[in-house]
């Protein structure tokens, strides 16, 4: 890349480092340029995009849109790092590395790609905690599970009061024939 072309590639990454909701670094060391595409098909499909950053250009786009520091850190930005940009939504793509890793291992036996850090909805998150959320459930499996967890109280009434009322109707039905 030339210098001019460095700069304006900086100039976009920053830009779109201010509007992501999620912001994911992943060591995608391993993954074929097969993997890799079904990779960035699946992303594309949920809103979000990857990119194969230099780790030089990740951290000036960085420090010029005020990306936390944790993410800039020297331990993070070595070796291959690729950079997952949600636009949307901030968990779909968690998701979509999740089931991804667990679905394509690499020669050495470990699964690809590798959280390392990220920023999901402006909060520093970890490799392990990255993990954690990449394991939950979709926003819309999260609020069927919220909306049953709240009407199951409801139902229950309601059988026991019906239960009720037909041992009633069963009763006098009895006597009267």
């Amino acid at each position: 890349m030339k210098k001019q072309e460095k700069i304006f590639f900086v100039e976009n990454l920053t830009e779109e480092l201010r509007s992501a909701k999620s912001v994911v670094l992943i060591n995608y060391a391993g993954l074929s340029v097969k993997a890799q595409q079904e990779l960035k098909a699946r992303l594309k499909e949920v809103g979000a995009k990857m990119l194969v950053v230099k780790n030089t250009l990740l951290k000036r786009a960085g420090e010029a849109a005020r990306v936390d520091t944790e993410i800039l850190s020297d331990t993070v930005l070595t070796g291959q790092t690729a950079l997952v940009i949600a636009e949307n939504d901030s968990m779909a793509p968690l998701g979509v590395l999740g089931k991804f890793a667990k679905e394509f291992v690499s020669a050495a036996g470990d699964s690809v790609p590798q959280f390392k850090v990220g920023l999901v909805d402006g909060s520093f998150q970890d490799t392990e905690a990255l993990k954690k959320l990449s394991a939950l459930p979709g926003k819309d499996a999260l609020l069927g599970q919220l909306l049953g967890a709240l009407m199951s109280p409801s139902y229950g009434l309601v059988g026991t009061l019906n239960a009720n009322m037909q041992k009633l109707l069963f009763v006098l039905t009895s006597k009267a024939g």
